[in-house]
């Protein structure tokens, strides 16, 4: 039976930042993965949330998320449209129950998700839905999770620091991973952005230069059973 992963990420290109080298390594080694993006991720960009505004732009991120997932070998994509960095004005049990709906019919091994602390609070109230939807009770198919860094937003919350204690080789993968980036035209930026192409090659750099490898990609272990 394939390990089965789960990437549960708060925005569209999210789970290519926080994991897709990492990820796209382990498909290859024959892993099963899946992804869940929470928010729709365009309409904080105005003053207020308006989805009819923002129909085009929408429809093209949407379609952006397939090419990108589809790339790497992701197997099921599933979308909610929670309002982008408006999660606190969501009753916290809807985003877990979103998140226990996809996670029981996946039933993975292993999830990556956002880091605890992030400048952005759509990634902090994801990281305690998450949590909370794997409460490690007798049955749960959760068996490690993994909080992945998101640049421009985990670098950014001065003055918190991302500590890793987990990371992935993807020398074999950053390419990967880079081009499933370029598939999110509508949410790149240009360096010296942290969102840029070239910024996510730099952090792969920087990462890989703290354990010895040419690339990798950080994590915090949140629970591991072993």
């Amino acid at each position: 039976m394939k390990t089965k992963i789960l990437i549960v990420a708060a925005h569209p290109d999210d789970e290519v930042l926080g994991c897709f080298g990492t990820v796209a390594r382990l498909i290859k080694q024959g892993y099963e993965a899946h992804t869940l993006i929470l928010g729709e991720g365009k309409t904080s960009r105005d003053n207020k949330r308006d989805t009819d505004l923002k129909k085009d732009e929408l429809q093209i991120l949407n379609k952006e998320i397939i090419t990108a997932n589809k790339l790497i070998g992701i197997d099921k994509i599933f979308t909610q449209n929670f309002p982008d960095n408006r999660f606190d004005s969501i009753d916290l049990i809807d985003i877990i129950k979103a998140i226990e709906s996809v996670k029981n019919e996946i039933k993975p091994d292993i999830i990556f998700t956002h880091y605890k602390d992030d400048l952005n609070i759509d990634h902090q109230i994801t990281y305690n839905a998450v949590i909370t939807a794997t409460r490690p009770i007798k049955g749960e198919s959760v068996k490690e999770i993994y909080s992945f860094e998101i640049l421009s937003s985990t670098e950014w919350a001065y003055p918190q620091s991302f500590s890793p204690d987990t990371f992935f080789d993807i020398s074999d993968t950053l390419e990967l991973k880079i081009k499933a980036m370029g598939e999110y035209a509508s949410e790149l930026r240009e360096f010296p952005h942290p969102r840029s192409l070239k910024g996510i090659e730099i952090n792969a750099v920087n990462r890989g230069m703290q354990v010895g490898l040419t690339y990798a990609e950080a994590f915090r272990c949140v629970r591991r059973i072993r």
